[in-house]
């Protein structure tokens, strides 16, 4: 009986998760989970996207302040998916006026085609004309917007990277 008491002192029950997370990302989920008390156990390609990665960790069933450290845990993940979103979004808005704008230059350039098919050469010129710019404007526009809305989303982002921050600590102090 004292053998059997002795071997389950020794006894680790863990809890487990995996988490998919955009190879972005990464970095900062492996740096910021054993702040909540996981370890990390392996990582993998995730079914779901090539830009997407699986990560599992495991901690100690018996954690003391578990439920600060899971409050702890979702805020930090909140805060994650809001880099994300605000990642995303630097260039969202450029990638549909680029697109939109490359649409009517490749519209102009069909009612070009066609003018020409017609004889129609001096149509075909008037409407050739703004179609190569709307070609090369999409690139242009593509990458005005795109540092403008990186210089406003930066700010955010690094308020973020702060929140994380704050929560790792706290979390940290809690293991301690």
């Amino acid at each position: 009986m004292n053998e059997i008491a002795k071997k389950s002192e020794g006894f680790v029950g863990y809890e487990y998760k995996e988490v998919a997370v955009s190879r972005n990302m990464e970095g900062v989920y492996a740096d910021a989970y054993p702040s909540f008390g996981w370890t990390l156990d392996g990582s993998s390609n995730s079914a779901i996207s090539i830009s997407t990665v699986n990560l599992k960790f495991k901690r100690d069933r018996k954690i003391r302040n578990k439920a600060e450290l899971t409050r702890l845990q979702r805020q930090f993940e909140s805060n994650a998916r809001e880099i994300e979103t605000l990642e995303q979004s630097k260039t969202t808005k450029a990638s549909i006026v680029a697109f939109t704008i490359g649409l009517l230059g490749t519209a102009l350039m069909t009612g070009s085609v066609f003018a020409v098919l017609a004889n129609m050469v001096p149509l075909c010129i008037i409407l050739a004309v703004p179609a190569f710019v709307g070609w090369v404007l999409p690139y242009l526009s593509f990458n005005k917007l795109k540092a403008k809305r990186t210089e406003v989303v930066t700010p955010l982002i690094d308020q973020q990277y702060d929140a994380i921050y704050d929560a790792c600590q706290k979390a940290h102090g809690l293991l301690a």
